[in-house]
């Protein structure tokens, strides 16, 4: 009896690979001593172990292990419990090949059950997983990862309450930072600690029951495992062996899974979670210092642009960071909104450009005063200032990129949102005064006029009068008679932006007389209806406004040529007949400042202004294709070429310009006629009387405020004025004192009033000639009501019935009243009595 026992107890020792002594712990139990005594699930588990580890997991016998787990589900977390034991015993033991074999009968067992104790089971899985991350064999390391990505990709039935993955995400996160010596090691643990991680996430995310992935706790270790092997791209590509094992690597790319791994991370976030996940990513590059080369930056954020808003407010807590960082921080910002689609940078659009628009205020204020805190003192990082200017430039470049996703509404919008903040010289809006404030004040004004002319690139907008609305057009307009020249300069080029709807601005580019202008291929469209309107309406505002801007002494060629071109490109997508005349009459009015020269310009102002006004008769001419006028503007044209080069724009707009001394003796043949072009255009069905008017500025208050004062005396002299006009101070003024200055003013301003009275006469005329019948009766009723309370005042005045003859009486408080008896009861003498 005992040597069958003894032969019994060898058959099942070698049947699990045992040494011939050893006896397995469950061999100790109550049924230990025999093995065919053991429960079924043990001896079907012990049958699927070969006696030789290499011969692998033997199939027919785990196919038997897996019926009996279908058929007795109870039985399940019993065999993953042994499972387990066998595969501690085997680890501790470093018999790896029946560790391989216990991991993939535990596949396969997952694989196939689905039932209601398959927790238990799965408890019993992941204790098993654990223990092969714990080793330090990079082998068991992959073996382990393998099973859990298998696992992780499941759908199981029952939800589970209990189930913690801190332990998963730490181990996993630790593994994506692996230093090991061997590279292709490295690289192999590294991947599996990526799948590790996109099994956790993708075991979780859609999970309410499980943890929360979420949570800062864990996104702080698996978004900078990510991104660490997202950095270490370069590495991993430049230690590549050799072209010929290229594809092998590729798939072997840790920086390619994680780009999938996060891409799907953050695929996965809903609304309320992408702040956990982006938090990270802003962290991670402020502790390596990966703002300033911005290469890695812009690669995250293309990944994850619809987090613009997280950045924008990652970039007001850098505010006092240095101004590489910040203009990093920036260039990542317009990377991502180049990718992103229209309109769908968020709900706050405004306020993305506000965010913007405060962070370059900032900037100019640091650049001013050299520090972050407005003061120097110990300890006080110094600030650069090329590098604000640089990160100022980033700031108006990311403007312009988000600006050109937007839609026209939007970008309207967003247009009169910085329009808004330009600073102006007005009563309503007060401005800095002393040096540094009219410094800050003139920065602000130029970076913001900056910013409106990178939005107004490319701005397409059928109706100008919604491109040009009458609040945007009048701050706009007040700023083009500043007397600072590269502000003057932005506006025109900004006015030039948004009436250029056909790309004709770079054609004129050049100022000069071509003998054919179809050479240019102009695209030119009909005036639509919607333009007419908007011109009736401001027309005279942007004539005054050119007008002005001709005559200021700090014009340089750049000035000229933002001139040429906005008169230009007015004539070809704004101009009617109305609209050619005036442009014909606001040409010539330029041509006799030039010639009278009442504002004492320049030589070359003056100069410029005839070659100006040649340069644009001759194109208007051959727009309007009336040949008398061509001919006039080409023999003027010609006379000019042979007796005085220096007022045509070949010889002025050049880099050596040549000029004339004396321009005060211009003969008449060199001058465009007036009354010559009226009477060539009135032939050809144009107005010639309003031709024969000149062209006379109808100045405004707002032309004088803007105008001819800096910044600092303008506040002054409004403050003046009110101070002046308010009822508190209402002093006795001295009489002004007579000179001959007062009266050489006196009898100019006098025949300043009767040229804009006449000018208003004709205006009227014009516009009862003109006008919609309604607009005309509105007027009229509006003038015969006021006539009407005119009349019942006086006639208040003529009925009233005079004092009485008979004396007055006393009123109330001993004051003296006239009594007033009517007419008709009055006694006159007999003397009056015929």
């Amino acid at each position: 009896m005992k040597g069958r026992r003894r032969r019994l107890w060898l058959q099942a020792t070698r049947r699990r690979g045992l040494p011939g002594g050893a006896r397995p712990a469950e061999m100790y139990g109550v049924c230990g001593c025999c093995g065919a005594l053991r429960p079924r699930y043990k001896r079907l588990v012990d049958n699927i172990f070969p006696e030789d580890p290499e011969d692998g997991l033997v199939k027919t016998n785990m196919e038997k292990l897996t019926f009996y787990a279908l058929s007795a589900p109870e039985k399940l977390d019993r065999i993953g419990a042994y499972l387990s034991e066998r595969l501690i015993r085997d680890v501790g033991r470093h018999r790896y090949g029946y560790v391989c074999i216990a991991m993939e009968a535990l596949d396969q067992l997952l694989m196939a059950c689905h039932c209601q104790s398959i927790n238990l089971f799965v408890e019993s899985f992941l204790k098993m997983v654990a223990k092969l991350l714990e080793s330090e064999k990079p082998n068991l390391q992959i073996l382990g990862t393998n099973s859990f990505v298998k696992f992780a990709n499941i759908e199981e039935d029952t939800p589970s309450y209990h189930r913690s993955y801190d332990f998963f995400v730490s181990r996993f996160s630790e593994m994506c930072h692996s230093s090991h010596d061997d590279m292709e090691i490295k690289t192999k643990i590294r991947m599996s600690g990526i799948k590790g991680l996109q099994g956790v996430v993708r075991k979780t995310v859609n999970d309410e029951l499980q943890a929360n992935i979420w949570d800062p706790q864990h996104m702080d270790k698996i978004v900078p495992s990510l991104l660490f092997n997202l950095q270490h791209v370069e590495e991993a590509e430049s230690r590549s062996p050799s072209p010929l094992q290229a594809p092998e690597k590729e798939k072997e790319n840790p920086a390619e899974l994680a780009e999938r791994c996060l891409r799907e991370l953050l695929g996965r976030a809903a609304f309320g979670n992408i702040k956990n996940a982006i938090k990270p990513v802003l962290i991670h590059l402020d502790n390596h210092s990966l703002w300033e080369p911005k290469v890695f930056a812009i690669r995250c954020f293309k990944i994850i642009m619809y987090s613009i808003q997280q950045l924008l407010s990652h970039l007001d807590a850098n505010s006092r960071s240095a101004a590489t960082v910040r203009a990093g921080i920036v260039e990542v910002l317009s990377e991502a909104a180049v990718i992103a689609a229209t309109g769908s940078v968020g709900p706050t659009v405004l306020e993305m450009f506000n965010t913007l628009l405060r962070q370059l205020r900032l900037s100019i204020d640091y650049a001013l005063t050299g520090s972050y805190d407005g003061a120097i003192s110990l300890g006080t990082k110094i600030i650069k200032e090329h590098e604000e200017r640089m990160f100022q430039e980033a700031v108006i470049k990311t403007i312009g990129s988000f600006a050109s996703t937007l839609p026209t509404y939007q970008r309207s919008e967003v247009i009169l949102f910085i329009m808004s903040k330009v600073p102006l010289p007005s009563l309503h809006h007060p401005m800095e005064t002393g040096k540094t404030g009219e410094n800050r004040n003139r920065l602000t004004q130029i970076m913001l006029l900056k910013s409106l002319l990178q939005v107004s690139t490319g701005f397409q907008c059928n109706n100008m009068m919604s491109a040009l609305p009458s609040n945007f057009l009048d701050r706009l307009l007040s700023t083009a008679l500043m007397e600072d020249a590269e502000i003057r300069l932005f506006v025109l080029e900004i006015l030039i932006s948004f009436i250029d709807r056909h790309g004709n601005r770079h054609k004129f580019s050049t100022i000069s007389t071509l003998s054919d202008i179809s050479v240019l291929k102009l695209k030119v469209d009909k005036c639509s209806r919607q333009d007419t309107v908007f011109m009736k309406k401001h027309s005279q505002q942007l004539y005054r406004h050119i007008y002005l801007s001709c005559k200021e002494e700090t014009n340089i060629q750049k000035h000229y040529e933002a001139l040429y071109g906005l008169l230009a490109l007015i004539s070809i997508e704004l101009a009617n007949e109305e609209v050619v005349v005036d442009l014909i009459r606001l040409v010539l009015a330029v041509q006799d400042v030039a010639q009278v020269n009442e504002e004492n310009l320049p030589v070359y102002n003056r100069c410029a202004l005839y070659a100006l006004g040649a340069a644009y008769l001759n194109l208007i001419s051959q727009l309007t294709t009336v040949p008398a006028f061509c001919q006039h503007i080409h023999e003027v044209i010609e006379t000019r070429k042979k007796e005085a080069p220096y007022m045509l724009p070949e010889d002025v707009f050049v880099e050596r310009p040549r000029l004339s001394q004396n321009l005060d003796g211009v003969v008449i043949e060199l001058l465009f006629r007036q009354s010559k072009i009226s009477e060539v255009l009135g032939g050809s069905g144009y107005n010639s009387d309003r031709l024969c008017l000149p062209y006379i500025p109808q100045l405004t208050d707002e032309d004088r405020l803007s105008k001819r004062k800096s910044i600092g005396e303008t506040i002054s002299l409004q403050v003046e004025v009110e101070s002046r006009n308010s009822p508190e101070k209402e002093e006795r003024v001295p009489a002004e004192e007579i000179t001959y200055e007062t009266l050489k003013k006196a009898i100019v301003d006098s025949v300043a009033v009767e040229e804009q009275e006449r000018e208003r006469r004709r205006q009227v005329v014009e516009k009862f000639q003109k006008a919609p019948f309604e607009e005309i009766a509105a007027h009229c009723g509006a003038r015969a009501s006021l006539l009407q309370s005119k009349l019942n005042q006086i006639f208040e005045i003529t009925i009233r019935p005079p004092p009485s003859p008979s004396g007055t009486i006393t009123a109330a408080y001993g004051q003296p009243q006239n009594h007033s008896i009517p007419v008709y009861e009055m006694k006159f003498p007999d003397l009056c009595v015929y």
